[in-house]
């Protein structure tokens, strides 16, 4: 990741007048149970899909706000990405897309029985968010109604 004197003048210029947000709550929920028993889904921001689904649209403005499924059984090296961030470094994620989607070390984890068992699908949203009112109010609660009615008791977030 560029420090900020590294990113162009027109990046600095919007990072110092950009409205940040302050969020006084955070959802958080106690671990219940050791690991072991626990059902795990991974959530990333790297805008990846698979090659059957549409990518994100990286002409929204402020940030494509939808998300994409992603199936257990999917190859990760086989995920694209639609990724929009000009100051997002993909260079080893495309060499590894477990760098930004770690699907097998989390296979290998399952095998060695120190997490209780994968979920069935995985959620990918597109990182670069300026505007995430949308994500946080519609998608990013959708996405966590999914994983409630799914049983998912662990969530592994890989933010880009």
């Amino acid at each position: 990741m560029p420090s900020f004197d590294e990113l162009d003048f027109k990046l600095r210029i919007f990072m110092k007048l950009y409205r940040y947000r302050r969020y006084d709550t955070t959802p958080h929920t106690p671990l219940q149970r050791p690991l072991t028993e626990c059902r795990v889904a991974l959530v990333t921001t790297a805008g990846l899909h698979t090659p059957s689904q549409e990518p994100f649209d990286d002409h929204f403005m402020s940030g494509d706000y939808s998300y994409r499924e992603i199936p257990n059984t999917v190859d990760v090296q086989a995920l694209t990405t639609a990724h929009s961030s000009t100051v997002y470094d993909q260079t080893g994620s495309f060499a590894d897309r477990n760098l930004a989607f770690p699907l097998d070390r989390f296979r290998e984890l399952e095998g060695a029985d120190k997490i209780g068992e994968l979920n069935d699908r995985h959620f990918s949203f597109m990182g670069s968010q300026s505007a995430p009112g949308r994500l946080i109010k519609r998608t990013a609660p959708e996405v966590g109604a999914h994983l409630k009615a799914d049983g998912v008791d662990v969530v592994f977030l890989t933010p880009v």
